[in-house]
């Protein structure tokens, strides 16, 4: 049978590939955005919030996460998996309103990375564009024989999922996977599965339950694939954003330390909103894990402006 040889879960945030030098333009960006109120999140900011937006504390927050994702890197290269199944969260990539399923599992040959047009892209997402997409189309190879047993096993594990063996013309496979392909394993690339969670888009986001559910059940599907293939199950997104919340954060990171399984499926999902929907990816990581021991590599609460946007920086691993 399969074994599972490697697991994580890591942040994907823009400010991981930009240096703080730069982050001005994210900044712009908050600022504009009209789901943000600046003045009430600025009035209810932490008193020592101007402590974490010096250029000192900015450059020292970013290298610390470059140190924790070269680690990943280590992490994967020591692992040498045979294939890697990748549980992240598609924006506006693959699936749109017209059609857009809470769970899925992509299980043709290859799947496209397209690079975005650089015309079409606000000017903060321009100097991390490097991290997410190359500057010429790219395919990744899927271990469809995986992928395939991965959809039968979660069906029978009574999970209706949606599944797709090619991509919609024009559309990528988006950021949550891409991130992991080109800073983590970069030179040392696995076949993959892509495994799609609606995380952000109301109305059919996974429940806390459901999620945790569906990492068990993918622990159950790998452990009975009739190979002996070595797997790594990687979890890509969060944490809290485009407003930190460092206590959340923290909370989840202790309850899945501790495998406080009853805390993390109390989490309030109204919370669990905007950028912090992600958190769900790492239910998914913690069910999947549930029998192994973690580790933090690192956690930043990566502050932007004195209304708290930003993102909070997670990076962990499981040791199975």
């Amino acid at each position: 049978m399969a074994k599972i040889v490697a697991g994580f879960a890591a942040s994907h945030s823009p400010q991981l590939n930009i240096k703080p030098d730069d982050w001005h333009l994210i900044v712009d960006r908050d600022r504009a955005n009209p789901n943000l109120d600046f003045e009430a999140l600025t009035a209810a900011a932490r008193p020592d919030i101007e402590d974490f937006l010096t250029p000192e504390a900015r450059e020292r927050m970013f290298g610390a996460c470059q140190v924790a994702i070269e680690r990943l890197g280590e992490i994967h290269r020591e692992a040498k998996p045979d294939v890697v199944v990748i549980v992240g969260n598609d924006q506006d990539e693959m699936f749109k309103y017209d059609n857009m399923p809470a769970l899925a599992v992509y299980w043709g040959d290859t799947v496209w990375d397209k690079p975005r047009r650089i015309e079409d892209l606000h000017p903060s997402q321009v100097p991390g564009e490097w991290a997410y997409h190359a500057e010429q189309p790219e395919t990744y190879e899927v271990s469809s024989e995986l992928a395939l047993h991965l959809i039968d096993s979660l069906i029978h594990d009574e999970f209706d999922l949606a599944q797709l063996n090619s991509q919609p013309e024009g559309r990528s496979i988006g950021h949550s996977w891409t991130f992991l392909r080109r800073r983590v394993m970069q030179d040392a690339v696995a076949p993959m599965v892509p495994v799609l969670i609606n995380s952000f888009y109301e109305p059919n986001q996974p429940t806390p339950k459901r999620s945790y559910d569906l990492g068990r059940a993918l622990r159950r599907a790998i452990d009975s694939w009739d190979s002996d293939a070595r797997v790594a199950v990687y979890i890509s997104g969060g944490l809290s954003h485009f407003v930190v919340d460092e206590e959340l954060d923290l909370r989840v990171i202790e309850a899945m330390r501790t495998k406080d399984k009853d805390a993390l499926l109390a989490l309030p999902e109204d919370v669990l909103v905007s950028g912090t929907a992600e958190i769900r990816n790492w239910l998914v990581g913690a069910g999947c894990f549930e029998q192994e021991p973690m580790e933090l590599i690192e956690y930043q609460p990566a502050y932007r402006t004195e209304a708290m946007t930003g993102c909070g920086m997670g990076f962990v691993r499981w040791l199975p």
